[in-house]
Order: structure tokens, then sequence, then C-alpha cells
């Protein structure tokens, strides 16, 4: 039986030990995060200051953006304070608390992207039913669960992670804390915790996306089934495109990092995953989201200064 040893912090590798590339990085990844910062900021200002918006669809985008703020806050803020630093290191109770909100968050963005197909289902599908079905208290639940959920989901990970002893060397080989770079690390009985990625998470992950896939999948055979035409088909590619796209980055940036199997091509293979699913992912959604939605566009000019005519709607004041 090899030693525990007492850890009080993990070193991490990093995204390249190059470090004529580090300061490129460095400024790549603050561009990213500055972006991101203003981007779901101004998503989220505008969903709360517009009466226009409170609807259900921009309830639940309003907490995509919250969501995306966070999500890239937990990993960019300490992945560029390392490529400047030369002992690259993070606390124990540092690594687990950012497995812990990094499970947390992912989880929850999976669950809000399910959530935001059905709501387009109920909008496309049951026009008349709309109001009555995805209600204010309903959003919120709907929100409310997704949240909680995620949130004792990650605590399953945190907790048996950080039972965990480590007997092998403490460097990570990751730029971030997560389950799989710190199950190499740890020496004893590891079963239970690779059950729980491979069941628990890939379950979750691929319910979520198949409910996720299922609400579009009804959703195209709908409009075509009602129009019988092709610009039948392409309404409704059109409707649902910008949330497809989202939810198609998403979860195969996520199918690299989790599903791979583990080789030395395969590492290299989820750093990338990761980076683009950490950073590229969260800075992606509100230029998706705002390209595609005129209603997003109009507000955002509105909020910035520009007085725009536009129909009051609001869902949940019929």
């Amino acid at each position: 039986m090899e030693n525990a040893t007492t850890v009080n912090e993990f070193l991490l590798l990093g995204l390249t030990s190059t470090q004529e590339l580090q300061p490129v990085l460095f400024m790549t990844l603050l561009i990213i995060y500055m972006i991101n910062l203003f981007g779901n900021g101004s998503i989220l200002v505008v969903v709360i200051s517009e009466p226009r918006l409170y609807t259900p669809m921009y309830f639940f985008l309003g907490n995509l953006s919250c969501l995306d703020i966070c999500y890239s806050s937990v990993t960019l803020p300490i992945i560029m304070a390392n490529l400047l630093s030369a002992h690259k290191a993070i606390s124990f109770l540092g690594c687990i608390t950012q497995l812990h909100f990094f499970h947390f968050l992912g989880c929850t963005e999976a669950i809000l992207l399910t959530i935001m197909g059905f709501d387009r289902f109920v909008a496309i599908c049951y026009p008349l039913r709309y109001t009555v079905i995805m209600n204010l208290t309903v959003c919120i639940l709907l929100a409310a669960m997704a949240w909680i959920t995620s949130f004792f989901y990650a605590l399953m990970h945190s907790v048996m992670t950080a039972r965990l002893n480590f007997c092998h060397s403490l460097k990570l080989n990751h730029f971030f804390c997560d389950v799989k770079p710190l199950l190499e690390l740890a020496c004893g009985d590891i079963w239970l915790n690779q059950w729980l990625i491979f069941i628990v998470t890939g379950s979750l992950a691929m319910a979520a996306c198949f409910l996720t896939f299922l609400s579009y999948f009804y959703i195209i055979s709908f409009l075509l089934l009602k129009n019988h035409t092709c610009r039948g088909l392409h309404k409704a590619l059109s409707t649902c495109a910008s949330h497809l796209m989202v939810v198609s980055l998403f979860y195969g940036t996520v199918g690299l990092t989790y599903i791979s199997p583990t080789s030395a091509t395969s590492v290299i293979q989820e750093r990338y995953a990761a980076v683009i699913h950490t950073a590229v992912t969260s800075l992606l959604n509100p230029l998706i989201y705002t390209l595609r939605n005129k209603e997003v566009k109009l507000a955002l000019s509105r909020v910035f200064g520009k007085k725009l005519k536009l129909p009051k709607e609001n869902h949940w004041q019929h």
C-alpha cells in the first residue's frame, strides 16, 4: 500500500510550459473574459430592466447569462493568474471549492438548456396555452429546481473527492481542478468516484441532452407538418437555430472532456475541449442569442440610449 500524503496544495501544470506563449495566452483569455462579462452582463441588465422582456424565454436567458458570468469566473481568473506566476499552485480547499462550483454551474447550465428547449416547445406547439403552462410560478420553480439539483450533484463530487488520499505526485495534469485529473493522483480505492463520473454524470448529461434535442425534434416536426413546405423547414430551423448552436457547443465539449477514453492523445484533446467549454462557450452564448434575436438587439439599443419603439408584450401580465 502506498503512503498517503497530507495535501496542502496542488501544482497546476497550466495551459503551456512555453514561457513565450504565456503572455499571449494571458491577453487572449483576458479579452475573452472581459467580453464575456460585458456581453452576459448586458443581457442580464436588459432582461431585468426591460418590461417588454418579462417573458419565460428571457427569464431563463437571464439565468443563463448570470450562470455564464459565474461559470467563467470559476476558472479563468485562476488560469490567468497562473500564467503570470512562477508558482502555479492552488490550495487543497481552493481546489475542492473550484471543483464544486465548476460542476454545480455546469450541471445547472445543462438543465437550464433543457428547460429552455421545453419552453420553446410549448411556445411553438401550444401557443394558446403557453401563458398558462409557463406562468411565473412554474418558471421560478423550474429555475430553482435546476440550481438546487445541481448544487447537490456537485456536492456529491466535491465530498467524494475531498475524502480521497493522495500518494502520487501533487502535480495536477490540468489547468484547473476537476475530478478526473484528481483521481489520477489518488491512491486506494477510487472505483466509487469513477462510477459517479461514468454513471451519474453520464446519465444526467445524456438525459438532459436527449430531452433538449427531443423538444427540438417535436418543434421541427410540428412546423413541418403544419406548413408542408420548404419554407416551413426554414422557419423551423431559424426559430431554434440559436439555441441549437448553444446546445451543440455545450454538449460537444462536454463529450470530448468526459466521455472520451484516457490516453496521451485524449489528454491533449480534453485540454482543448476544456478551454472551449470554460472560456469560449460562455463568450459565444450572448453573441449567438443577441445576433439572432431582434428583441434583444432592440432592447440593448434602448438601454444604451437609442429610443426605439416596440409594442409592449408581457406574457406574465395577461
